[in-house]
């Protein structure tokens, strides 16, 4: 075998077409697939958009490098899928630009946190994990919620998003700051600004117990309840087999 690689790098142009055609042998791997994009990837007519508290939220959870310890991506396999719920779906990440499937898991994956925990209980371990779980070695957020939360770029934000596909509306861009400030602060008047545009569903509390002031805390604890649930395609094949039994 070596032999033959050895004569082959004797000769400039056969070595160079070999060069092409294993190249393209690997490009054709990769590349393939994306002409089948539309039939691989899930429906899901039920699929939302971040509010604008998330995805600042988003924001942070990228800024501090949460990524690098946490992926987003439950795989196939049967004890991640008893761990932490069914394994992802494509249709779940296409508003997430970047994606952050991750592939380091210091911590655990957070695909399913929302829901899972209070925002009392992620209030608490942002500010310091030991408080919550003893041998955690994750670093302590204290500032979080003594930093408030700038609100006024977030317009640009969802601009840009939607330069990319997602489906904000003009209406949605125009009334981003305030919409964040309403998730967060459930008597203000801006809040059912924020159901009117996002869904009844939304969450709309103080994540961070304080009502008085958005936080950085209020927006990360408000992205990691959305965590897998802006949309219900993960369990709906469970929902259907259920229903034919």
């Amino acid at each position: 075998m070596f032999q033959t690689h050895y004569k082959l790098e004797r000769y400039t142009i056969g070595l160079m077409l070999a060069i092409i055609v294993v190249a393209s042998i690997g490009g054709t791997v990769e590349i393939a697939p994306l002409f089948t994009i539309d039939e691989t990837v899930e429906k899901a007519p039920d699929m939302r958009v971040y509010t604008p508290l998330e995805l600042a939220g988003r924001n942070i959870y990228i800024r501090e490098g949460c990524y690098a310890c946490h992926s987003q991506m439950i795989r196939t396999l049967r004890d991640e899928v008893e761990r932490y719920g069914p394994y992802s779906l494509a249709v779940e990440s296409q508003y997430d630009h970047p994606m952050l499937w991750g592939s380091k898991r210091t911590g655990p994956d957070l695909a399913r946190v929302g829901g899972k925990y209070s925002d009392e209980w992620h209030s608490m371990h942002l500010n310091n994990p030991r408080d919550v779980v003893p041998e955690s070695v994750m670093p302590a957020y204290r500032f979080l919620k003594q930093t408030e939360l700038r609100m006024d770029d977030l317009p640009e934000h969802l601009a840009a998003l939607k330069e990319l596909g997602v489906p904000y509306t003009d209406e949605m861009i125009k009334n981003a700051a305030s919409d964040a400030y309403g998730q967060a602060t459930p008597d203000s008047t801006q809040a059912q600004g924020v159901k009117a545009r996002y869904g009844a569903a939304t969450d709309i509390r103080a994540f961070d117990a304080d009502p008085g002031v958005v936080t950085e805390m209020d927006a990360l604890v408000a992205y990691l309840q959305i965590l897998g649930r802006l949309t219900d395609a993960a369990y709906r094949p469970d929902q259907e087999t259920a229903a034919t039994q």
